[in-house]
């Protein structure tokens, strides 16, 4: 097992990973610190344990905003294939449409 050494709010931690993922989770820890940091600089030094678990709930909050967000792009790609598709359908009607008159005006 590896181990990656994290600097969360001044504060050395070991954590055990993967072989080769220590780069990664070096990475999150320090985009974890820098959360911190942020809410530190509004919210004061509340402790670690507080600041963490602050940091923790407004990332969380951060992925639901984001995952509604996606989910109303994905219906409004959704509701835009519908309208192609309704359009398309309705080209394709007018189409028979025109061709059925010919033919009437032409029996005539």
């Amino acid at each position: 097992m590896a181990k990656a050494e994290l600097l969360i709010a001044g504060k050395r931690y070991a954590l055990s990973c993967a072989p080769g993922q220590e780069a990664r989770l070096e990475e999150l820890g320090a985009r974890f610190d820098q959360r911190v940091l942020e809410l530190t600089e509004a919210l004061g030094d509340l402790g670690a344990e507080r600041l963490f678990l602050a940091a923790g709930l407004s990332l969380l909050d951060e992925l639901d905003a984001q995952a509604v967000g996606n989910g109303a792009k994905a219906m409004d790609d959704r509701i835009r294939n519908l309208e192609n598709r309704a359009a398309t359908l309705l080209t394709d009607a007018a189409a028979r449409i025109e061709m059925l008159s010919r033919r009437v005006d032409e029996a005539s």
